[in-house]
């Protein structure tokens, strides 16, 4: 059964619960059009109809996890992007707090240069073994009075994982870890509320920034992404104050990507 920490209880956080749904995204932006003031979980063991990054289609099969938490404030949209950077750190916190210590290999295609159990990959993926084991959906809704909606929806493979997918995927199961779907969502409640203190309205994005970056997939090493109709390529160098992708080409200059899929590896390509 799922159930949320006692800590995100005390913070004023509540659980809505089901068996299946068609997407936890959408349930949770129907019930902030409904009147409700946000600090909302939705969550389910399967989802039927849940999306991922530009309309692709994410799959929860039973077991799985899908879980959105509901955001209402009055922060400007770009500083309610940054919340995927939130989610991220809080799952990897998660998943750290409840799957057992084991040693992951390093990805072989470059991903990942310190061994981390879990790492994040820009913007909104968790991987495992250089493997994509998560991904992370914000959409939102503006109302009449500026208050902005925004549903952060955290998908994770822990039963099973899709094999028709251009990319590296991976799951709990694979991994050998044993952790169920309402022992992850603990954790992960639980997580998020140490993590949204300490974003605090955006106010505290650069201690977030840093957070993520000790644990970005692929920092330092050669990257691809797709970007205004052309392969840009280069090494990661960081993420700016906006939290966009900066990639230093051969020719030295500075990239700043706001949106694209990045590749990792020497001769990363990329696919649609």
């Amino acid at each position: 059964m799922f159930a949320l920490s006692p800590f995100a209880i005390a913070s004023g956080y509540r659980l809505e619960a089901h068996e299946t749904v068609i997407s936890t995204n959408a349930l949770a932006l129907e019930r902030a059009h409904a009147g409700d003031s946000g600090n909302l979980w939705v969550v389910s063991k399967h989802q039927s109809g849940g999306r991922g990054r530009r309309g692709r289609q994410w799959d929860t099969p039973p077991g799985n996890l899908a879980a959105t938490i509901l955001v209402i404030d009055k922060v400007a949209p770009a500083t309610a992007a940054t919340l995927g950077f939130v989610a991220g750190l809080s799952l990897s916190d998660a998943l750290n707090a409840t799957v057992p210590a084991g040693r992951f290999a390093v990805g072989l295609d470059g991903s990942s240069a310190k061994g981390d159990r879990f790492e994040l990959k820009w913007p909104n993926d968790v991987l495992a073994d250089g493997a994509k084991l998560a991904g992370i959906l914000l959409e939102s809704t503006v109302f009449a009075d500026g208050r902005l909606a925004v549903a952060i929806g955290i998908g994770v493979n822990v039963v099973a994982h899709p094999s028709d997918v251009p990319y590296p995927a991976t799951s709990l199961n694979a991994l050998h870890s044993r952790v169920d779907a309402e022992e992850l969502f603990l954790a992960l409640s639980d997580a998020w509320v140490d993590n949204m203190r300490l974003w605090n309205e955006g106010r505290g994005l650069s201690a977030i920034r840093e957070r993520w970056l000790s644990r970005a997939a692929g920092l330092g090493n050669r990257v691809a992404v797709k970007v205004e109709g052309r392969v840009a390529s280069g090494v990661f160098e960081t993420i700016d104050d906006a939290c966009r992708f900066v990639i230093r080409e051969d020719d030295g200059n500075l990239l700043h990507i706001a949106a694209g899929d990045v590749h990792f590896g020497a001769v990363a390509s990329v696919r649609e």
